[in-house]
Parts: C-alpha cells; sequence; structure tokens
C-alpha cells in the first residue's frame, strides 16, 4: 500500500533550479536511502513532503490518517523549555484532547438537557482515546525513555539550550520514538550522536517494521539500514534496489553505459556532419547529404551530467611550532558546575589527536578551555611559542542576509574578487551556491566554505569539533586525505572512527575523566 505519492515536483530558489520534476511513491515497511552531494536538495524534499514548504509545481498526497515523525536537522528548541517538556510534546494531542475535556466539563453548568446529553457523549469519547493511548502513564513512559537515552542524568528540568549538539539530537530522538509515528523521516540523524548510540539508532532502525526515509552521508550507518536508495543528482531522482553499495555498482554501470553510448554517437554525428559538408553541393550525392542532414535533426542527443567539481582541501602550514602545544595543570572545565576530575594533559609537536566519547561530556568545552577561548573553572592551560592555530567550530547560524562572498571576502579583505570565487571553487561549490546567501545554503555547504576560511589561513595546529557533519561522500575522503598530510599537529572531536583511525597518532577517550557519563 502506497503511503506517500509525490508527483511531478519542480522547486527553485530564484533562477537555481533544486527539484525537477520529481516523482516518488513510499511503500508499507520501505526503508529508503536519500543520498546525493551536499546542495543537491535532500532537506528541501524532506521540507516539501512534510508540508513545511511549498513546492512551486506538482502534488504531494499523504496516506489518510498517517502519523509522521520528522527528525530535522535544523530544529529549533526554544529556550525556556526543559527536557521533560520536549518529551511531553510528543503527547501534545492528547494533552489537547484533557483540555478539550476541561472545558465542557466547565460548559455543563449552563447546559441544556440535550445538549448535557451530548455533552456527556463526547466526554466518553474522549476518555475512551486517552486511557487507549495511556495518556495517565505519560510520565513514566518519559522517564522509561529519558532513561534509555541517558538523559535523566542531565536532569529533565535542565533547559534544553544549554545542552551539547549530540544531547539535543537524542533529545528530539527520545521524542520522536514516544510520538510511535506510522513513518520517520530522519535527516543526518547520526551528527552528533555518540558511537553507542549510533549503534543504538542501527539496531533500532534495522528492527523497524514501518516505513522510514533517512537521509545521511554516514555510509557504514545507511548500509546497515536501508534497502532502497533514492539518489538525487542535478535535481533528478533515480531509484535503486538494495543498500549504498548495491547503489554504488549499478550507478557507476549506468554512468560508463552512458559514456560509452555518448562516444560512440559523437562519433557518428561527426562522420553525419561531415559527409554533409562534403556532399550537399553537388547534385548527384545532394539527396544522400539531405538523408543525413534528416537523421541529424531527428538525433536525440545524449547529454552527460557535468562532472560535479570535486573539492580540494590543501591547508597552508605556517613555521614550525614549538615542541610543546599545550601543558595542562589541574585544569577542571565546565560553566556553571565542574565536567571533568581535575586534568593534567601534553600535547607535542606533530601530534595527531582524537578526542572521543559520549555526547555531552565536556568534548567541546575542553577543546575550547585548552586553547583559552573560554575560562576553565580552576587550573590552567600552558600554550606552546609560536602557535598559529585554525578552530573549525562544530556549527553556526547565518541569521544575517550576507552571501557566500562577502563571508569569506570578510575573512580575506585583501583578496580579489577572482581570488574569493577561485577559494570556494576548489572547495566544491559552484557558481550557484558562491552567489547564494549563507543561510540558504545546505548544512554540508556552508561546513564546505568554513573549511575554505580555515585552509586559507596559514595554521600550525588544527582544533576540529566534529567536521565531517554534514559533509557528502567526496567531501569526507578528500578532508581525511588532507588531514593525513597535514604536516602541523591536529586535535580532533569525531564520533566516526573510520574516518579519524587513519589519521591520528593518538585516541583520548574523554570518558576517563568526565565527571558527567
Amino acid at each position: 500500500m502506497s503511503i506517500l505519492n509525490v508527483e511531478h515536483v519542480n522547486h527553485g530558489f530564484g533562477d537555481r533550479a533544486i527539484l525537477k520534476d520529481v516523482s516518488f511513491r513510499l511503500l508499507k515497511g520501505e526503508h529508503v536511502g536519500f543520498i546525493g552531494a551536499n546542495g543537491e536538495g535532500k532537506s528541501t524534499f524532506m521540507n516539501i513532503i512534510t508540508g513545511k514548504r511549498q513546492p512551486d509545481e506538482g502534488k504531494v498526497e499523504w496516506a489518510r490518517n498517517v502519523r509522521v515523525g520528522y527528525l530535522d536537522q535544523h530544529a529549533v528548541l526554544e529556550k525556556g523549555m526543559t527536557i521533560a517538556d520536549v518529551l511531553k510534546s510528543a503527547y501534545a494531542w492528547l494533552f489537547d484532547l484533557e483540555n478539550k475535556m476541561n472545558e465542557i466539563c466547565d460548559a455543563m453548568g449552563n447546559a441544556s438537557e440535550d445538549e448535557l446529553t451530548a455533552m456527556m457523549e463526547e466526554l466518553g469519547e474522549i476518555q475512551e482515546l486517552l486511557d487507549a493511548h495511556d495518556f495517565y502513564l505519560i510520565d513514566s513512559k518519559v522517564e522509561e525513555i529519558a532513561r534509555a537515552f541517558g538523559l535523566m542524568e542531565l536532569g529533565l528540568d535542565r533547559d534544553v539550550t544549554e545542552l551539547s549538539g549530540g544531547q539535543r539530537t537524542k533529545i528530539l530522538l527520545a521524542k520522536l520514538l514516544l510520538e510511535k509515528p506510522d513513518i520517520l523521516l530522519l535527516d543526518e540523524p547520526t551528527n552528533y550522536l555518540d558511537a553507542v548510540h549510533i549503534e543504538w539508532l542501527k539496531r533500532y532502525l534495522i528492527d523497524y517494521e514501518n516505513a522510514f526515509i533517512l537521509i545521511s552521508h554516514d555510509i557504514p550507518f545507511l548500509n546497515s539500514v536501508v534497502n532502497l536508495i533514492y539518489h538525487i543528482e542535478d535535481g533528478v531522482l533515480s531509484r535503486y534496489v538494495g543498500n549504498y553499495e548495491d547503489f554504488e555498482k549499478v550507478y557507476a554501470m549506468k554512468r560508463s553505459q552512458l559514456e560509452a553510448a555518448y562516444r560512440k554517437q559523437q562519433q557518428e554525428i561527426s562522420e553525419l556532419k561531415d559527409f554533409v559538408a562534403r556532399n550537399k553541393a553537388r547534385v548527384a550525392t545532394r539527396n544522400m547529404a539531405m538523408s543525413r542532414q534528416k537523421k541529424l535533426d531527428k538525433m536525440e542527443i545524449i547529454e552527460l551530467q557535468s562532472e560535479k567539481p570535486k573539492p580540494e582541501f590543501n591547508f597552508k602550514t605556517a613555521r614550525t611550532s614549538g615542541k610543546i602545544i599545550f601543558e595542562t595543570h589541574d585544569l577542571v572545565i565546565g560553566y556553571d558546575e565542574p565536567l571533568s576530575r581535575p586534568l593534567n594533559l601534553k600535547m607535542e609537536r606533530g601530534q595527531k589527536i582524537a578526542m572521543i566519547g559520549a555526547n555531552g561530556i565536556g568534548k567541546t568545552t575542553l577543546l575550547k578551555s585548552i586553547m583559552g577561548y573560554i575560562k576553565p573553572i580552576s587550573g590552567e592551560s600552558v600554550l606552546g611559542d609560536y602557535l598559529y592555530p585554525g578552530y573549525f567550530e562544530q556549527e553556526k547560524k547565518y541569521e544575517t542576509n550576507i552571501s557566500c562572498i562577502d563571508e569569506l571576502w570578510a575573512e580575506f579583505p585583501s583578496f580579489t574578487q577572482y581570488e574569493v570565487r577561485s577559494a570556494l571553487a576548489k572547495c566544491g561549490l559552484m557558481t550557484k551556491h558562491i552567489e547564494s546567501l549563507m543561510k540558504v545554503l545546505s548544512g554540508g555547504e556552508q561546513a564546505k566554505v568554513r573549511l575554505c576560511k580555515l585552509i586559507n589561513h596559514e595554521t600550525n595546529v588544527l582544533l576540529l569539533d566534529e567536521p565531517t557533519n554534514h559533509l557528502d561522500v567526496d567531501a569526507k575522503d578528500e578532508l581525511k586525505r588532507a588531514l593525513k598530510e597535514y604536516k602541523g599537529s591536529i586535535l580532533l572531536i569525531c564520533h566516526e572512527p573510520e574516518f579519524y583511525e587513519d589519521i591520528v597518532t593518538d585516541v583520548w577517550n574523554c570518558e576517563d575523566w568526565s565527571l558527567r557519563l
């Protein structure tokens, strides 16, 4: 049975076409991986099918009474909301029913006999719905899921805006599971999740009986949970049966077949044109030339998709640093309360260190405290000599109308416009991205702009906080190559072992010193 039908959807931003005549059908039990390079329109497609954005043309039809749960990578949690508030919002429709029941009870005192009978019937129906959905057990259900996600230790009365990216993702996932939707829509769910919860989510999705659509650049994760791939490229959506590995084989074969057909056709076109040019003026051969020209005119020309620019991340290295990068003396990190025991850590020139561990234990806080970007609770971090640090922050919100070009120009005012455009193009951004506003770019495109800033500064120590989040496969592979070749030192926060294992010389498990597990 079809759960979702998308027919002939077109959508764009300005003169930039994102989706071109896209049709899609989701059947019960299908586990769909939705893939494509950064900026190809994956999140736009999700926003259209959830009604957050209207398509320019085409229609979207859901089956009747289907409940949809959407994990949005850009979801905003408001200040003042507690963890308990967010989790309980999964039952908002039941609380609305309770409010309606209270309103009916208040109105009963002034009701006629007929009205009273109707009110009693409605009250009975609402009560049955509340009982059927365990309304009076909501608190225990919330506590149960909070324990499963390790949220009880944070305190259910904690303000959600004080939490790390990984903790917020876990809360949104927990809320989604409490809603028990008929279909899950997951946009980059593994971003910010630690290894333990990625594994938990993987097992959950493998056993999930209903349908889901998953956007992810985490290939091992994607491979293990989907049975269908939808690939979007140049606004066109194509369907492939199997997981990502199956898609890669079929896609490569289709591309090589298309290239062979293109070369053969180009050869034929060249020969036909040559014959027409040589024979159209001669009376004896004019008819044959006209026949060849008709064949040319009727020919359906094969077009190869333009090659996407592959990013190039080549870090500029500054002069050699001193032997010691930093040394901490009884450093205790935190904001209102300590997150760690006293730390005595040391990093030397040439070390490349991965910092790993569960979400919310203070990895980003440690990184910032070491470099002096924020004050520790006690102790100190002593930085070495001749440091030229480059910092890639985990996330940045763009709310002003600054363009991609101006964002880079503000960082490098001495660059010419040609140099700015060339630098952005080298990072895999096309003209349509370079001329767009930062706030309308996808998460992956924004990350490439931030990486562009980083590689154009001379550095000898890189501080990278989850740099792979949002990046597509090509960008991830290129970043890995560049970091392996980087001559300086690296302190890297990452939740993907397959990314960092070939890069680093040391791994620090931050759970060993954290006070919050």
